[in-house]
């Protein structure tokens, strides 16, 4: 892409038919296409009702024009937006005539691009467009709109500017390698700065796993032998018949997932194949490896447990709990290690079975409940919403991505061999800062970022 050096067009509203889209010029040339189009065109920031025709005065439609003077709009260009009606055949005939005008059609996050590269939004504001174009829950849209608004940008140039201000005593060493009380000097001065400055990035890189939780969702697990009611389990949680249920053992032969809001929290939720010992099937031995490792990976485990045929008392722990977190699959006995501190146990058919009321106990995370008539379900999901919400309380936590959470370990690595270079050698010490800052940089794209920039925009979609 040449960024600003052609008119690019688009349809910025959502693909298919509509009672309004909006197409979207931006450019150079962008005003003198859209007269060609509608005539004279309305003042900027204002709509005008106008006809839209061809070059050969063919009607293609009337709607909407409204302009935007560079640098005010959304890519720093200027900008005629069409608001027409969103129908196959209107848009077909637009493009034609858009194309036949001097404007090529653009690539995906081409426009998204154009106003990184004219400065109406850096490298982190754009992944927060991004995440808010594909918000599906109330949370990730307040953090896409906290990202998008400069949280992320505000903090990151807050830590880069002090790792500036830290050089300056540095560079005055190197300055004056002759004076014997500077170095002394200048560690007592940045040495606290930047001991301040690693707490500070330490913390925010270890909050970042709740920030990626909403961004990313939160993996839940449901595993237990065969025929314990994890698929009804995920179909009332899903509130649809989205895995199949029967009462033959071993009907789920591979993980199913399914994606829901909980509680305005993103939750992608695993119904997995049946454990059981001494299985002689290879399809079924596969679909409990799978289980396992499904599980592993989970934030949250659900063991369900069939009461019916088992004799339980609340608190109990059964021998799929025994195993330690620290544990690998291939360290452990195939039953144990499943379930971790904070995972639930369900002991599901009460509808079955006569006497239960011992079955429940919250705090330790063990519900009595029957799944096919809803008894105990809602006091259930009400601490499975709560545990959920627990990993994802990141209000303090501006580091959504990997991408970020790298810049700020490399950063912190570089600040930790400047400290132990302090009082000794000021040159080495000032350019692992400096190092430090350029990591930092990379966040906001300060920097060069053309390494990320290209999986950024082809997330995009066309039109903006």
């Amino acid at each position: 892409m040449s960024a600003g050096s052609e008119t690019v067009f688009a349809r910025a509203s959502g693909a298919g038919r509509a009672g309004v889209a909006v197409f979207r010029i931006s450019g150079p040339a962008a005003f003198s296409i859209g007269e060609k189009l509608a005539g004279a065109l309305p003042e900027p920031k204002r709509a005008g009702l106008r006809s839209i025709r061809n070059a050969g005065g063919e009607l293609i439609d009337e709607g909407l024009v409204i302009t935007f003077k560079n640098p005010s709009s959304f890519t720093g260009e200027d900008v005629v937006e069409l608001h027409l009606h969103g129908s196959a055949a209107v848009e077909a005939a637009l493009y034609g005539a858009m194309s036949a005008a001097g404007a090529r059609p653009a690539e995906a996050g081409e426009f998204a691009r154009r106003a990184l590269t004219n400065g109406k939004l850096d490298l982190a504001e754009i992944e927060g467009l991004s995440d808010l174009l594909e918000a599906e829950t109330n949370q990730q849209r307040m953090q896409a709109l906290r990202q998008l608004g400069g949280e992320l940008s505000q903090a990151a140039e807050s830590w880069r500017n002090r790792l500036l201000a830290i050089m300056a005593p540095l560079e005055a060493d190197i300055d004056f390698p002759d004076e014997e009380d500077i170095p002394a000097a200048i560690a007592a001065r940045a040495g606290p700065e930047i001991d301040s400055l690693i707490d500070e990035l330490e913390f925010s890189r270890a909050a970042s796993k709740k920030a990626m939780a909403i961004r990313e969702g939160v993996k839940i697990a449901i595993i237990g032998a065969p025929n314990a009611g994890k698929s009804s389990l995920l179909n009332r949680l899903a509130g649809s018949d989205r895995a199949i249920v029967s009462e033959t053992p071993g009907t789920t032969r591979d993980v199913i997932e399914v994606r829901l809001d909980l509680g305005g929290l993103l939750v992608s939720l695993f119904d997995t194949a049946g454990l059981r010992e001494n299985s002689e099937d290879s399809i079924e031995i596969e679909g409990m490896r799978r289980t396992r490792i499904t599980a592993d990976a989970a934030d949250i485990r659900i063991l369900m447990k069939d009461c019916s045929r088992e004799t339980f008392q609340a608190g109990s722990v059964s021998r799929e709990t025994k195993g330690g977190p620290d544990q690998t699959l291939s360290e452990i006995p195939f039953e144990y290690g499943l379930l971790r501190d904070g995972d639930f146990i369900i002991l599901n058919k009460l509808d079955l079975k006569l006497e239960h009321k011992d079955l429940t106990d919250p705090q330790r995370r063990v519900f009595g409940m029957s799944v096919t008539t809803g008894e105990g379900y809602e006091e259930f999901l009400t601490a499975l919403g709560a545990s959920a919400a627990a990993l994802c309380a990141a209000e303090d936590a501006p580091l959504t991505r990997v991408r970020h959470t790298d810049a700020v370990s490399a950063a912190l690595a570089h600040l930790s061999a400047a400290r132990l270079r302090l009082g000794g050698n000021a040159e080495l010490a000032a350019e692992d800062v400096r190092l430090a800052a350029r990591a930092l940089g990379r966040i906001t794209g300060v920097v060069d970022v053309e390494d990320v920039l290209e999986s950024i925009f082809s997330s995009f979609c066309i039109g903006k």
